[in-house]
Formats: structure tokens, C-alpha cells, sequence
């Protein structure tokens, strides 16, 4: 089983952009979410939207933003998308209302589970994920996304 990697790679992690903005906890929000993240990272890296990276990102953004939504949020509480360009890849973090509730490791659902993917997805697109507690009231669960595909 795959646990969530912490952040303990070599490779400079200082970004080249970086934006921070908060949505509304509601569906809404996280489509607001997923779109703009996708919007900025084809600024960024100059990739078209259709492409498989493009693609990631808003699979990954969509997944974390809604997890925060129905796991992480309480009533009328936010939820902040933070975007990072790093050198080979794009950190998603999406900061919730609910540090208690921290994921556990990612295991296999049955084929009639109706939840419960989500982080597997992420898993499976992500270089690294993870999770943290930042302080007494709120948690980050982030994601990097390779900037470009196998062979490109």
C-alpha cells in the first residue's frame, strides 16, 4: 500500500508563479476552483487546455476540492486553493476548515462503492501527495502534478 509522501525531495522547491485564493464551500466553489486552476496553469506553462497535464489538473484540483467540501468544511467556512509552479511540476493544496479530519491511507474500494476514489485518482496522477495539519484550525491536503507527460 502507498502511503501520502511528505515533502522530503531534493528539487528546489521554490516556485516560479504561486497564487492563493479562497471559494465558497459549496459545488460551486470547487467548479470555480477546478477551472481556474486549469486557466492558470495553461498561463503558466503555456500547455493547451486539451492536453493530458492540463487534463490532470483539473482532475486533481476537482478531487481535492471536493473532499475539502464534504469532509473538511464547516457551515459557511471557505476552502483555499493554493497554486504553486515548481520546477517539474504544479503543487495543488486545498486548505480546509477541519484539521481532525486528516486522510487516511489510500486503499482499493469495492467495485459497488459509490465513494471513496477520490484519493486514489490523486494517487494515481500525482508524483507525490499529502497531507498536514498547519495549525489548530485548519488542514492542507496537496497533490504535484507533472508539468509534462511521459516522453514529452
Amino acid at each position: 500500500m502507498t502511503q501520502p509522501h511528505l515533502a522530503d525531495e531534493a528539487q528546489p522547491r521554490t516556485p516560479t508563479h504561486h497564487l492563493t485564493l479562497r471559494f465558497s464551500g459549496t459545488r460551486r466553489g470547487a467548479r470555480l476552483a477546478r477551472q481556474l486552476a486549469v486557466q492558470q496553469f495553461t498561463e503558466w506553462t503555456g500547455l493547451p487546455y486539451d492536453s493530458d497535464p492540463a487534463r490532470t489538473v483539473a482532475l486533481v484540483t476537482a478531487e481535492l476540492a471536493s473532499n475539502a467540501i464534504r469532509h473538511g468544511s464547516l457551515p459557511g467556512r471557505d476552502f483555499r486553493l493554493t497554486l504553486l509552479h515548481l520546477p517539474r511540476t504544479l503543487r495543488i493544496e486545498v486548505t480546509d476548515t477541519r484539521p481532525e479530519h486528516l486522510p487516511t491511507p489510500v486503499t482499493p474500494q469495492p467495485a459497488d462503492a459509490t465513494s471513496g476514489r477520490g484519493l486514489l485518482l490523486v494517487q494515481a496522477c500525482a508524483d507525490r501527495w499529502g497531507c498536514e495539519a498547519r495549525d489548530a484550525h485548519t488542514k492542507a491536503v496537496w497533490a504535484e502534478v507533472p508539468l509534462h507527460t511521459t516522453g514529452s
